[in-house]
């Protein structure tokens, strides 16, 4: 029996010869027929056409990425593919404990913020007084009432008064400072205790003081007063000498001052302290000088001597 696809051979009686079932391929011989039979390949074409636009994948896997193109060599004609390193090993790592979060910061009630104002205001109040009260011991200030004292000082002037000068503890201790004459000082009067007065030193401890006619005289020598008091026309009845711890005073006003003439001398523990500074009006502002008219101590005399008015004669 025969294999029925296996091809078989005819004989054609009008040819008078056999059929070839596969003729040649080469398209170079000849063939009898004119319209010769296309041939059939004995394996299927399989390959597919592809678009023009899309790129083949083995051109895409070898082309280099651009940021090989410095590393790849330019004669190297196959691709280069980068290999990533290897993978840290995380098995012997552990993670840092968290840390504890601040608690959370609590609101200030109202009470507390009410005590915290109440204590401010305290504490500025205590350190007022603290500061005042340490002032208070070294100087205070002294408002001249009356006339005993003109033309040197003012009813109604204010004076700045140094607690320090006549200080025990300086005087004694330290040996500075004590009561000299010419010092214009507030005090306590002997006959009147808890009023002050304001007087000027003339005679110190040990002395001999007298007044005749107004003009006063130290141990029997008429004493010079720089400081230009308004004199007086009394007379002093007998002379006084001054003890120990004790100091006459008189004021500049001489015929209108309650001063050593009519109660005799002065404690040295009644001085309150010495006046120093004029600070109010300020047309009288400067120092108490005790060498000089107070006056010619003051701002104003000072810048006019410096500054000349501009109608004086300069020539």
């Amino acid at each position: 029996m025969s294999n029925p696809f296996e091809p078989q051979s005819t004989h054609n009686p009008a040819d008078g010869e056999g059929f070839d079932p596969h003729p040649p391929t080469n398209p170079s011989q000849p063939v009898d027929d004119p319209s010769p039979t296309p041939a059939i390949s004995a394996e299927p074409d399989l390959a597919f056409k592809t678009s023009d636009a899309a790129p083949d994948l083995a051109s895409l896997l070898a082309s280099p990425r651009p940021d090989d193109a410095a590393d790849a060599p330019a004669s190297t004609s196959s691709p280069v593919y980068r290999v990533s390193p290897a993978e840290p090993d995380w098995s012997g790592y552990t993670l840092p404990p968290l840390e504890d979060a601040p608690p959370a910061e609590e609101k200030p009630s109202g009470w507390k913020t009410a005590w915290a104002v109440i204590r401010e205001v305290g504490e500025t109040i205590i350190l007022t007084l603290i500061i005042f009260f340490l002032i208070q011991t070294v100087i205070r200030n002294f408002r001249v009432v009356g006339t005993s004292m003109v033309d040197n000082l003012h009813d109604g002037q204010y004076l700045i008064i140094d607690k320090l000068s006549y200080n025990s503890f300086v005087t004694d201790v330290l040996k500075m400072g004590g009561p000299q004459r010419g010092d214009v000082i507030v005090f306590e009067p002997p006959n009147r205790p808890g009023e002050d007065y304001v007087k000027r030193i003339i005679g110190l401890p040990g002395e001999t003081v007298e007044i005749k006619a107004g003009q006063v005289f130290i141990n029997g020598q008429p004493l010079a007063e720089p400081f230009q008091p308004t004199p007086g026309t009394y007379t002093m009845p007998n002379a006084v000498t001054v003890p120990e711890g004790q100091i006459f005073v008189l004021g500049d006003n001489r015929n209108n001052s309650n001063d050593s003439h009519n109660w005799g001398t002065l404690p040295l523990e009644n001085i309150v302290g010495r006046a120093w500074l004029s600070y109010w009006p300020p047309s009288e502002w400067g120092v108490i000088p005790r060498d000089a008219p107070t006056e010619q101590a003051t701002l104003k005399h000072v810048l006019n001597e410096l500054v000349p008015s501009a109608n004086a004669d300069n020539n």
